[in-house]
């Protein structure tokens, strides 16, 4: 982010007539160091990494939509850390998004072939939707294009892939039986470049920022998993750090949506959570400022980040039979009696996050204030 001076010197991150404070930048910075699994050390490397790429040269990010519903960009315009605004113009360049960019038309699709050339092999590509193949793909077209020539196009002017949401990363909704438009998810159609999968409907925009500042930071992408989906963010189950999960080894359920059991937070196995077998980053960084997610608000988890949920986990209010975890295999009404010794897992791994968020903030506030006090003995001097 671009560093300005205040009128009484002090050192800020600018935004257009907005600024957030050196502070504020910081802080956002120790979050991002948490949600990719390093230290508080890690505060100042990324604060400069991503301060010296904005001076040199902000990476270029071509954001295509295909089969989609644009509910990914709808949850990255509402970025917690950094704004979608700062995201944009400071820590990256946004140079092709239909949605959000001002030019349309002929000068739209001109303004992605100049940041192509210009950026030749280092382009983030970001794909959102699926894509359609059957009848040499007429069922998505753009600028008069086919979604399928659309993709081969910017492939060889690609860095890597980034499939944002279920649609792109697995087909999604519009590759789920009897998928009549031959849907199929963004790795499927590029070979040779890298695919980074972040599903989800919508993903968490965060996990987005995370992959670029961890591009930013190393000069690498994130190591991923079978399924190409960044460890740091898909890891560990839904289940393993859901704040109901203590009622799940107590045995205490909710049976239907207005009983005893949904008043009281019980566990939503029983009406159809599928978080015993989806891997996500929901239940521990949760949405809006960390401020709730569906499982929390009383919903049970639909599975939404996994490989052809729609068919796997319908009918959606019904429980999965059987779960596995912990190297052993258990039906849910016998899981209180065998795992009570793990009671308050759920709650202990969300205080985890947070406690590290917290001291992340902490010790961002610290290097703000060393940066304060010798900026002003500098200025005594």
């Amino acid at each position: 982010m671009q560093a300005l001076k205040d009128a009484d010197g002090r050192v800020g991150v600018g935004f257009l007539d907005d600024r957030i404070s050196r502070r504020e930048f910081l802080k956002f910075c120790g979050r991002i160091a948490v949600l990719l699994g390093l230290s508080e050390t890690f505060i100042p490397q990324i604060a400069e990494a991503i301060e010296k790429t904005v001076k040199n040269r902000r990476p270029s990010v071509i954001w295509l939509e295909f089969q989609d519903c644009a509910g990914n960009t709808e949850s990255f315009t509402r970025a917690n850390s950094p704004s979608v605004g700062q995201a944009v113009l400071e820590s990256i360049s946004l140079d092709y998004h239909e949605t959000l960019m001002a030019a349309a038309g002929h000068r739209a699709e001109k303004a992605r072939e100049i940041a192509l050339e210009e950026n030749k092999g280092k382009v983030i590509v970001v794909v959102e939707g699926s894509i359609p193949t059957k009848d040499n793909g007429v069922y998505c077209c753009i600028g008069g294009k086919t979604a399928l020539q659309i993709i081969k196009e910017v492939e060889p002017y690609a860095l890597v892939f980034v499939a944002v949401g279920t649609c792109a990363a697995f087909g999604g909704l519009p590759k789920a039986n009897p998928n009549p438009t031959g849907a199929v998810a963004v790795e499927d159609v590029v070979r040779s470049k890298p695919v980074i999968n972040v599903p989800g409907c919508p993903a968490n925009p965060d996990v987005l920022m995370g992959i670029l500042v961890h591009y930013l930071v190393f000069g690498r992408l994130p190591d991923l998993d079978a399924q190409k989906r960044p460890l740091f963010a898909y890891g560990k189950r839904i289940h393993d750090t859901c704040e109901r999960r203590p009622h799940f080894d107590a045995g205490q359920y909710v049976l239907s949506f207005d009983d005893y059991g949904a008043r009281q937070g019980y566990c939503l196995y029983k009406v159809g959570c599928k978080g015993p077998e989806t891997y996500n980053i929901c239940a521990s960084w949760r949405w809006n400022l960390g401020a709730s997610w569906p499982v929390k608000a009383g919903h049970p988890c639909l599975g939404c980040s996994e490989k052809d949920f729609w068919d796997r986990f319908t009918p959606f209010y019904e429980r999965i039979p059987l779960i596995s975890g912990f190297g052993v295999e258990g039906r849910a009404d016998q899981w209180g009696k065998v795992a009570v010794g793990l009671a308050g897992a759920g709650i202990i791994g969300h205080a985890i996050y947070t406690g590290l968020v917290r001291k992340a903030e902490k010790k961002a506030e610290e290097i703000a204030e060393q940066e304060e006090k010798q900026a002003s003995e500098s200025s005594e001097g």
